[in-house]
């Protein structure tokens, strides 16, 4: 039994008396092990993985490779082929990847075989049962001639994808769990995997995924259609063993260290460091809703409430290279993603979580869906929606929207600040200079305009601005600000939406 998954010895005995029929796998066979898990104590997954490998450092890692020429259905020159990644440094926790053919399951069993350690010394030192840290999905994405990586699996329910054209950037999670609340974060974990074997010519695969922790256990399917900008349909079950504080649906997970609302870096060569410059919400009635992303100087977390959104997402609307001036992390890049919900979601809050970071090297910004009010505790919480991987985000909004936000000091009033918003769209060019366009601010408690705003279009961009001066009151509280563009008959932009901490 080397390299039995965990979960299977929950129902090892009853399956051995099973017909090979009974023993199909499919969605609701894995609901079933969810609820079965829910309903146990909480253990947490061993780990065969020795403290050599714990302790190497970040290029010693990089340095285990694995070996393409034993990519799962190479041979076969299916559509897709898989590929896996070594425990070891911060990756602890063993999963478990099976193949289903004919929604029967095999289970792929690790092998120090499959990987080329380059310098590291290893000899007869890595554990045959050890099992894997992660997984990718290739395929012909960019190019007929050659594979590139389109999805990868690695470290607790966290999941990256790419479309054409594309480098990694922000990540997708299964579920977060208390972000930002008093006591600390949970981070569930995948433990085991399913990737339904592809047929020839498929135009989509198939990933199932058992999820685990100390609150909750659940039943994950992900159907990846890759393309321009690349679709996953996430479909999941939870079943709690107590509910948590706070319980994210559709995390997303990115990068703020620096963009053009918050200044350049003195300390950086590089004008914007970023993997998403905003967050986009479409509401349930409607509205759409763009919050310019910061790195704060401590932690804040803002909630926009709604019922049924029609969507939310951390997009990288910046393209330009010379903004980011990056020649290795390629930030223009980098991916927008949109959650797109199936079916009614009821009410709750798109919640936004922005946290302190020195550099790049911290995803610092967090992004999901927090219900209202969740079932009693080993009730089925069912939620399905799709993840747009794109680099242009199409009719999102349909309308005008925010190209840039800026703020400067006012010299001659140095409690005052002056912010610069400047919006952009097909319909908002055309329009002339003489048109009645005027941008409609408002100023929430802690502050007031000292003038009325300008606005005015950019002859040399084609966008609009408007510009507007600031005075707080001088309680230091957060003021909530909002922007939008209008003629005397019709909403014409998206709205601004931004937090300003005096």
């Amino acid at each position: 039994m080397k390299n039995l998954p965990r979960i299977a010895l929950l129902f090892l005995g009853a399956a051995l008396t099973l017909s090979a029929a009974d023993r199909t796998f499919d969605f609701e066979v894995l609901q079933f092990r969810a609820k079965a898990i829910a309903a146990q104590p909480y253990t947490a997954p061993s780990s065969h993985v020795p403290d050599w490998l714990l302790n190497l450092d970040y290029d010693q890692l990089r340095d285990i490779r694995f070996d393409e020429a034993r990519a799962i259905w190479r041979a076969e020159k299916l559509p897709y082929q898989l590929q896996f990644f070594h425990l070891g440094r911060g990756f602890k926790n063993p999963i478990q990847i099976h193949e289903l053919i004919q929604k029967e399951e095999k289970l792929i069993e690790f092998s120090p075989k499959l990987f080329d350690y380059g310098r590291n010394k290893v000899s007869g030192r890595v554990p045959a049962n050890m099992g894997f840290a992660g997984f990718r999905i290739l395929t012909t994405l960019n190019s007929q001639a050659h594979l590139d990586e389109l999805a990868s699996f690695l470290g607790a329910s966290y999941f990256r994808v790419l479309g054409l054209g594309m480098s990694y950037g922000l990540s997708a999670r299964g579920l977060a769990i208390n972000t930002a609340e008093a006591g600390g974060e949970e981070f569930p974990v995948f433990d085991d995997f399913w990737v339904e074997r592809p047929l020839p010519g498929a135009k989509s695969i198939t990933v199932f995924a058992l999820l685990n922790s100390p609150s909750v256990a659940g039943a994950y399917r992900f159907i990846i259609t890759p393309g321009a900008a690349t679709v996953m349909q996430v479909k999941a079950t939870l079943y709690c063993r107590k509910n948590p504080v706070m319980l994210g649906i559709a995390p997303l997970t990115s990068m703020f260290a620096h963009g053009e609302n918050t200044g350049w870096s003195q300390h950086d060569f590089r004008p914007e460091v970023h993997d998403s410059d905003g967050l986009l919400v479409q509401t349930g009635a409607g509205e759409w809703l763009w919050r310019p992303l910061l790195n704060p100087a401590q932690v804040r977390v803002v909630s926009f409430a709604d019922s049924n959104p029609h969507g939310f997402g951390l997009l990288q609307r910046d393209r330009d290279f010379a903004h980011y001036d990056d020649l290795e992390a390629h930030y223009h890049q980098r991916p927008s993603v949109w959650v797109e919900p199936v079916g009614q979601w009821g009410r709750g809050v798109v919640r936004l979580v922005e946290i302190p970071t020195p550099d790049e090297t911290n995803d610092n910004i967090v992004a999901c869906w927090v219900p209202s009010q969740l079932p009693p505790e080993g009730e089925p919480i069912n939620f399905e929606y799709r993840l747009h991987w794109m680099m242009e985000p199409g009719e999102r909004p349909p309308a005008g929207y925010v190209h840039s936000t800026r703020q400067g000091a006012v010299l001659s009033h140095p409690e005052q600040r002056r912010f610069v918003i400047e919006f952009t769209g097909p319909k908002l060019e055309k329009l002339p200079e003489n048109s009645q366009c005027a941008g409609v601010v408002t100023i929430g408690e802690g502050a007031k305009l000292v003038s009325e705003s300008v606005t005015q279009k950019n002859s040399y961009t084609g966008t609009w601005r408007v510009a507007f001066v600031v005075q707080p009151d001088g309680t230091n509280r957060p003021v909530e600000m909002r922007c939008f563009l209008r003629t005397k008959q019709n909403v014409l932009t998206e709205t601004w939406s931004y937090l300003w901490n005096p």
